[in-house]
């Protein structure tokens, strides 16, 4: 089994500037997605994608946990020449659909995915499995862009076994609904609860949330800040990047703070002892756990050990837990 993928913050990157793909190698970032979609020109097309090409033939650096390419839309006919250059790279991780309207638009992609490396797919699955040789399957990871796209996720998320995950598309979902987009956000509230609850329901580990577009100075950072932590609080689990200083702010909002595992911890520790001592509801700090509050503690964990938190040593300190 392959380590869980993780997408607190998921970084574009033009493919047709050779300065700006030469220098996100050096960035630290969960997803490096490389555009060949909105950042590019059309005359610029062919260039971009060969761009590309020497950049997916070698390994990504240990700073970097997964390449990503963001493809053309399947109704613009510049999917299939996009997906033939750059599934000859042999260190590509996931492909990024955009404007993923239904289930025929992920059933292309994968199906030209299989046929052109029938090997590393032939029994892909989004839960991680490795293949014999080690390899992993490409990930699918689809751009929710629409009121049709909204109203076909159930059939989205059912599409693909490569699917891994959804992403709001903001700026493209105002313009199909005619919207202003606000501060507040609540004229996108019923799109994003939507997609992270489709989302969760098919089992996908990614939900990504929209654009944040201040990244200058200190109010930039403090809006970015307020809306990954409104989009925590509605279930996603990670957050587009369109500049470098956003990266750190996602990657620590989108991970568990060292209160909420310290918590974790406690709670996970103290069952165990009440689990053994035959007790089911009890009591910490005042408050009663069962068995919800527990499962969430240990979703939490593991998301933290994803995140390389030393669990292990906050175990350690808090091995003299007992239940109230």
């Amino acid at each position: 089994m392959t380590a869980p993928i993780i997408r607190r913050a998921l970084m574009y990157v033009p493919s047709s500037s050779p300065k700006m793909l030469s220098k996100s190698r050096t960035m630290t970032v969960d997803t490096i997605t490389y555009d060949l979609e909105d950042s590019v020109a059309p005359a610029q097309k062919a260039t971009a994608r060969s761009n590309l090409i020497p950049l997916l033939s070698q390994p990504r650096p240990p700073s970097i946990r997964e390449t990503c390419v963001r493809i053309n839309s399947v109704d613009s006919g510049l999917a299939l020449d996009d997906l033939t250059a750059v599934l000859q790279g042999p260190h590509l991780d996931a492909i990024m659909l955009p404007k993923c309207q239904s289930a025929a638009d992920l059933h292309f992609v994968t199906d030209v995915i299989r046929h052109t490396l029938p090997s590393r797919h032939s029994a892909a699955s989004r839960d991680g499995l490795a293949n014999a040789d080690g390899s992993r399957p490409i990930s699918i990871i689809a751009l929710i862009e629409s009121a049709q796209a909204i109203q076909n996720l159930a059939q989205i998320c059912a599409a693909s076994p490569f699917l891994s995950g959804l992403v709001f598309a903001a700026e493209d979902f105002a313009l199909d609904m005619s919207l202003t987009r606000t501060p507040a956000l609540t004229e996108f509230l019923y799109a994003r609860s939507a997609i992270a609850t489709a989302a969760r329901a098919a089992g996908l580990p990614s939900t990504i949330d929209l654009v944040c577009t201040a990244y200058r100075g200190e109010q930039g950072i403090r809006t970015l800040e307020e809306e990954c932590l409104n989009g925590k609080g509605m279930g996603f689990n990670g957050k587009q990047c369109i500049h470098p200083t956003q990266v750190d702010v996602c990657h620590k909002s989108f991970s568990p703070g060292e209160k909420e595992v310290e918590w974790a911890v406690r709670v996970v520790v103290a069952d165990e002892k009440a689990e053994r001592a035959g007790r089911g509801a009890w009591t910490l700090d005042g408050k009663m756990i069962d068995k919800p509050v527990v499962g969430k503690c240990h979703a939490v964990l593991e998301r933290a050990k994803a995140c390389e938190v030393d669990v292990s040593a906050i175990r350690e300190r808090w091995k003299d837990q007992d239940p109230e």
